[in-house]
């Protein structure tokens, strides 16, 4: 049943004409008529009945104009509570990388506890093709990903993505190695011989190297994988290869980072959700708070 014949049986009901109902929707005694009409079809019920050169509700009718009054206060209450104006409550789903978890995200949640207790945040650590994949499937509400400007992500038409920061990537190296001054591609070449350490979770790292490896005319040999930076950055410094590491991280003893620049690696991050959903008052207020606390800290989380 359609809500807009629904209201008009409401008003039938409280206004006893449908010539008072057309002045008060602003349409006209024929189109009610016809929407009740098609309502009895849709019922397969008598709805109103002659009384004298006006109608009346049949009993069927009364007790459907009932149902439509709590029918049509449910669909305002949805309305409202699902608009960007509501109080926002409900259970949000975040899909994302645990750096981004951990430094921005719980801080959050911790301060929703207080200042809007109604919403519920579920949390799922995953690297960026994971929590998009999650995010097609429904399972959950907010990714946060990255990608880097030399291997950049291409969303799914159905996604909008809110950038939340960057971070200059180096490439890592053992302390101690005379590296070259001179560009990113002077800088790599210089290693062309060794082996690459790339993340085993996400290819988007592997990626970057690849491409500045094609634009300074050599082939990355990549022969270990790890999600952990600290593993990392221990593997580099045991003498296992290179890799890219954020600029801004403390390196271990044994590990010095080297700076890149023309081109530079950069790392962007983002918060993905789907647009049908974008406004939804918890992922609104959430996202909100992410953009906000990510461009105030000046020391960005890395990956």
């Amino acid at each position: 049943m359609e809500t807009r014949r629904l209201e008009l049986l409401a008003e039938l009901s409280r206004l006893g004409s449908m010539r008072a109902v057309a002045e008060t929707l602003g349409t006209t005694t024929s189109t009610v008529s016809q929407q009740i009409a098609a309502l009895a079809r849709e019922t397969d019920t008598t709805l109103i009945e002659p009384d004298g050169r006006r109608v009346r509700l049949t009993p069927a009718g009364r007790r459907l104009a009932a149902h439509a009054v709590t029918i049509l206060a449910a669909v305002e209450a949805a309305r409202l509570d699902l608009g960007p104006g509501a109080e926002p409550h409900g259970t949000l789903r975040v899909a994302g990388f645990g750096t981004a978890i951990r430094t921005y995200l719980l801080p959050i949640v911790t301060g929703l506890a207080t200042s809007h207790p109604q919403v519920r945040i579920l949390i799922r650590e995953h690297e960026p093709a994971e929590a998009l994949h999650a995010l097609a499937a429904d399972e959950t509400d907010l990714a946060l990903t990255y990608d880097y400007n030399l291997a950049p992500a291409t969303l799914d038409p159905s996604v909008g993505a809110t950038p939340l920061w960057t971070t200059e990537w180096g490439l890592g190296v053992p302390a101690g190695t005379q590296v070259p001054e001179g560009t990113a591609l002077d800088v790599v070449t210089h290693f062309r011989a060794e082996n690459w350490i790339v993340n085993s979770r996400n290819s988007a790292d592997e990626v970057a190297i690849r491409t500045l490896a094609s634009m300074a005319d050599f082939t990355p040999r990549v022969t270990h994988q790890a999600d952990s930076l600290d593993l990392v950055q221990a593997m580099i410094a045991a003498g296992l290869g290179v890799g890219l590491l954020p600029g801004d991280l403390a390196p271990f003893p044994g590990v010095r980072i080297v700076r890149l620049a023309a081109p530079e690696v950069v790392l962007r991050a983002y918060a993905v959700a789907r647009h049908g959903s974008i406004n939804w008052p918890p992922l609104a207020l959430v996202t909100e708070l992410l953009a906000r606390r990510t461009h105030e800290d000046t020391r960005p989380p890395r990956r």
